[in-house]
């Protein structure tokens, strides 16, 4: 994979990690010579399982240590008139009168459906339709707080807040995001609902995870995954969700800061759980629960598989895989990455290519968004010979310079 700024994000990264060359080199088992010659500028490309190990010696995602897809603008305090809308509506002005009760035709339920179907446009990466609906959802929300029943009206104002939240991480604005959730939280305990604040903290960590916050990113969400388990919560189908995303956000930030048997431990607890969801009876929306069943796991453990660098492994678990219903669209291209990603470590460059053209065809706008899917085609492109196919990938991702 080549970036003209890889060497300089390399660097900044490192730096920040307060490592040495050599101490990365240790870290990462990638050798000094290469780190050297990367931030020298002298090396402007590195396969991806190098860029894997580099990331995990940074304690970073690797998405963090790539940057932004051609998809997604650089992040900087310039945004887009659409944008700037999401803003203003998650941190309204200063001295911005309380918001009135809404009129006689407000439906709360409604309002609830709209954001509900916010969630599904999200997991099927239609940013540009959610952004464009978020700053009236979060307007709305916020009318609905002053109503007489207040309480269902913070739990609307905080899943469109954090919604607002998951578009921010998407597009690379990870500070806004945590105004977002952490308003989100807020709104949440307002709201009387004991799931919804853990719901939003399992955001949270998803946020610190893309900041390279490890640590902070394990801690919070198994505080909030014990709080939900000590509720007694986890007898009923929404609150097993809750819990069971939680431990699996655990698990990757475990897995992510070399901790494997402990990421390990966790995904089998989960693995186990997840066996009870279709067992308990039916809860609320799941558009508007977290993503809990034995697909999301078995997703999860090829994620993590790959990320350990078992590619062989990761392509078993893949084989064969029945995804159940509920599983959002998002969780069915993640997976397909993965594999796309697996394929291309195990030297199956044809293998990649027929699942990157899977994943186009299911999720073409999705793909761009995705810094990964852009590095899996920039490494395949830096292959002498060229699979069919890879050629009208590449161009699609506009990795073809």
């Amino acid at each position: 994979m080549a970036t003209a700024d890889l060497g300089r994000t390399l660097r900044r990264l490192r730096r920040l990690a307060s490592l040495t060359q050599e101490e990365l080199a240790e870290r990462s088992g990638v050798s000094v010579d290469v780190i050297r010659q990367l931030e020298q500028r002298r090396k402007h490309s590195a396969r991806l399982p190098t860029l894997h190990a580099l990331a995990n010696g940074l304690g970073v995602e690797l998405t963090t240590l790539l940057g932004d897809p051609p998809a997604v603008a650089a992040t900087g305090e310039n945004d887009g008139p659409r944008f700037v809308a999401v803003r203003r509506a998650v941190m309204p002005a200063l001295w911005s009168p309380d918001p009135e009760p809404p009129g006689p035709g407000f439906s709360l339920d409604r309002l609830r459906e709209q954001i509900a179907d916010g969630w599904t446009q999200y997991h099927s990466a239609e940013f540009d339709t959610v952004m464009k609906a978020l700053p009236d959802l979060i307007m709305d929300a916020r009318t609905a707080t002053a109503a007489p029943d207040g309480a269902a009206g913070y739990g609307a104002l905080a899943k469109a807040l954090q919604l607002a939240g998951h578009v921010a991480v998407r597009m690379g604005k990870t500070d806004l995001a945590l105004i977002a959730l952490e308003r989100a939280i807020a709104a949440a305990g307002d709201s009387g609902d004991p799931l919804l604040p853990a719901m939003v903290v399992n955001s949270v960590a998803w946020a610190y995870q893309r900041q390279g916050r490890l640590y902070d990113a394990l801690h919070v969400a198994l505080h909030a995954a014990e709080t939900i388990r000590g509720g007694g919560h986890t007898c009923a189908a929404d609150g097993l969700k809750v819990w069971g995303a939680l431990t699996m956000s655990a698990a990757t930030s475990a897995a992510r800061s070399g901790d494997y048997d402990r990421a390990a431990d966790l995904m089998a607890g989960a693995e186990k759980q997840a066996a009870r969801v279709s067992k308990l009876p039916a809860g609320s929306d799941s558009r508007m629960v977290s993503v809990f069943s034995p697909s999301s796991v078995r997703i999860e453990r090829v994620r993590l598989a790959v990320q350990y660098g078992h590619p062989e492994d990761a392509l078993t678990l893949a084989k064969g895989m029945r995804l159940s219903k509920d599983t959002p669209p998002s969780w069915r291209t993640w997976l397909l990455l993965d594999v796309a990603r697996a394929h291309a470590d195990t030297g199956d460059a044809e293998g990649a290519v027929k699942t990157l053209e899977s994943l186009r065809r299911a999720a073409p706008t999705w793909m761009q968004h995705h810094t990964l899917a852009v590095a899996v085609v920039r490494d395949l492109w830096s292959l002498p010979n060229h699979p069919p196919g890879l050629r009208s990938l590449a161009e699609f991702l506009g990795v073809t310079d």
